[in-house]
Formats: structure tokens, sequence, C-alpha cells
């Protein structure tokens, strides 16, 4: 009778000891996944980040202005700025440079980079539009008046962007359906830039007789402007924009686009004479 009591209780105590192991276990269902934050952008939990953007020169003082505006509002994210003609930018991501977000001057080198695989294609949109002008040095020394004059004794030299830099495609375009393409090869009267920014310097330091810019190059350069191209001249200017496929940072990236769309960033781009897609003229 002892033995079987003795049994008894030994049965009961390693029952109960099982059940409250079993308790204790957590149960698949219930295994902790990773905490909400690590899978939060960086800039939602206040971490600093910074930004790197490739843009065309011709966004320089805008998008500068731009990023100041951004960073007073959300000040864990700065920027870091490379600058130059699309072309380049185009090779330099090709050839694996960190960057998060591309701006171009023109579709063709965000088409061929998105072609590759290198831009998230969801991202990219169209942000601006911009026209092509002519402009001289102060007080117009050659008397420069029309596109039709760099073809004729009153240039001697044309200051033009190189064919990978876009200002410098839409004014071959320009100058070959004038008809003067050719004869200013010939001519050797061609001086070349390899960023819009470039053109502008030596049209402002009038080392050439005029130059083929972007009017918001000429407005912030403070050239004179004396004709602007007619629309059936040259490609529509567009500016395309996306965040690239390697960036460490896309959602910010993105956030940062979609904000160059919104009121505050769109008054600055127009201030200089961009048109911004979407709002019309």
């Amino acid at each position: 009778m002892n033995r079987m009591k003795t049994l008894t209780a030994l049965v009961l105590s390693a029952a109960l000891c099982l059940a409250g192991c079993t308790a204790g276990a957590p149960s698949s269902s219930a295994v902790p996944s990773a905490p909400a934050s690590s899978a939060a952008p960086s800039s939602a939990s206040g971490e600093p980040v910074t930004l790197t953007v490739f843009a065309a020169a011709s966004l320089t003082e805008t998008l500068t202005r731009i990023a100041e505006d951004y960073t007073a509002a959300h000040p864990q994210v700065t920027f870091s700025f490379n600058f130059d003609s699309s072309g380049t930018l185009q090779t330099q991501i090709e050839e694996g440079a960190d960057c998060d977000l591309f701006l171009s001057a023109a579709q063709k080198q965000m088409d061929a980079l998105e072609s590759q695989g290198l831009m998230d294609a969801a991202t990219r949109r169209d942000l601006l539009e911009n026209k092509v002008v002519l402009a001289v040095p102060e007080g117009n020394p050659a008397g420069i008046t029309e596109f039709a004059d760099i073809g004729t004794d009153r240039c001697t030299l044309v200051a033009l962007g190189n064919d990978d830099v876009p200002v410098g495609s839409y004014s071959r375009e320009i100058l070959q359906n004038l008809g003067i393409w050719d004869g200013l090869e010939q001519a050797g009267k061609i001086t070349y830039g390899s960023n819009v920014k470039e053109v502008t310097t030596q049209v402002a330091e009038a080392a050439a007789d005029c130059g083929i810019v972007y009017a918001t190059d000429a407005f912030s350069a403070g050239l004179e402007v004396v004709a602007q191209a007619q629309p059936d001249w040259c490609s529509p200017v567009v500016y395309p924009g996306a965040v690239t496929a390697s960036s460490a940072h896309a959602d910010e990236a993105l956030a940062f686009l979609d904000s160059l769309g919104e009121a505050q960033a769109a008054q600055v781009f127009r201030s200089v004479g961009f048109t911004v897609v979407g709002e019309g003229a």
C-alpha cells in the first residue's frame, strides 16, 4: 500500500513538473519578430542620414538651396552633392560610384542607366523642363542677335557643351537644323565645355562671342540672352530623376525626390526659369 502511495506521488510530481516546463516554453507562433525600429528608415528614427545626390550641373544653385530648406525641416538628413554633366555622372554610376539619387538634364542618360538595372525604375519621374538660349558677354561686342548669326562673320567663336553634355546635344541639334553645324566645325569656330557651367563661364569672361546654354544657367550667371531656340529645333529639355538601385538610403532618397515636386521646391525652380512638370508654365 505504501508502495502504491509512493508511486502515485511520483507520477503526480512528474506530471506537475512537465506541465510547468511546457507552460514556460514559447510556441512557434509566439517567437518574437525583429523589433519594428530595426526596419524603420534611419531618418524616421532620428538617426543621421547623408544622401549622396548626383545632379546635372544646371541644377547647382536651385538644388543647393532646396537641400538647405529640406535639412532645416528634416535635421537628420544632410546632403553630399556631385554636380557635373549628366554624361559624366552616368559614367560614374556605371563604374560603381556610391549614389542614392540621380537627377539628369536629359532622358538619354537616365534611359541608359535604367536599361542596365542601375536605377529603381519604379521611382523614376520627370521633374522639370528647361529652355535652350543663346547668350552673349556683357555689352554683346560681336552684335549677335539670333542663332543664325553664329554661322556668319559676326561670330568667330561659339561656346558649346561636349557631346556627352545634354546642352551640347541640344546645341548640335539646333545648329544642324539651322544648316550651320558643318561649317562651324570646318572653320574651327567651336570651343567646348565639359558641362554647362564651363560654357557660361566662357561667355561671361568673353572668351567666346556667344554660347548656347539653358535659360536657367544664363539667369544664374547673369548673362544677356539674345534668343531662345524654337521648340521644333531640338528635343524637349526634360529633367528626369530616380533613386539608384544600389542606394543605401532608398526611403530617404525617395522622400527627397518626392519633395522636389512640392510647392516650396517648385517655387525655387520657377524663380530661375524652370517649368515644373505637371504645373504648367
